[in-house]
């Protein structure tokens, strides 16, 4: 059953292979991953696409590379379909290469928002931004799903062929009336 799962998809930031991650955000050919992380809810869990609690959430920019660390660049998020600002962060140069913000979610409640990156540069304005909800409660995810799929198959497939008596109630609930019993 491992070996029918992709080979090439790295377990990291979600399950995500790192040229799909839906975490990273592409600003005028540079990158910046966007985290998010409820300490006092999840501990060190990380999140991105979906936080699923309302509470004290520490949101994190990290640039990929080091050329924006000499560049201005500007952070915002807003809440969603209203545009209701939350957090900003006003154009500046981050020499560390790493924003956080803390953002009590609590405040705005659960719903849609957005993760804005802007490059500030020569007085060009470039932005980009990665959607993400916030309260959506936990749920498992489809590489979750789809791999307690394979191995609930699987341990039915195997006991299919292990366990004579499983294997003759199978036959006789498909119809195929089972082998006769010694």
């Amino acid at each position: 059953m491992a070996a029918a799962l992709p080979t090439r998809a790295i377990w990291a930031h979600g399950g995500a292979a790192v040229d799909v991650d839906t975490c990273r955000i592409p600003v005028a050919g540079h990158w910046v991953h966007f985290t998010a992380y409820t300490p006092t809810l999840t501990a060190d869990t990380e999140y991105c696409n979906s936080i699923p609690s309302i509470g004290k959430t520490n949101i994190v920019f990290d640039y990929e590379g080091k050329k924006l660390r000499k560049m201005t660049v500007e952070f915002e998020i807003t809440k969603e379909p209203e545009g209701t600002r939350v957090y900003y962060q006003k154009p500046t140069a981050h020499k560390t290469g790493s924003i956080n913000a803390e953002i009590d979610f609590t405040k705005y409640g659960a719903g849609k928002y957005l993760a804005h990156v802007t490059l500030v540069n020569n007085g060009k304005r470039t932005d980009a931004h990665v959607p993400f909800t916030v309260g959506g409660g936990a749920g498992a995810g489809g590489n979750t799903v789809l791999i307690i799929a394979l191995v609930v198959i699987g341990a039915l497939v195997g006991l299919y062929f292990l366990s004579p008596a499983f294997k003759q109630k199978v036959n006789s609930m498909l119809g195929g009336g089972g082998e006769a019993a010694e």
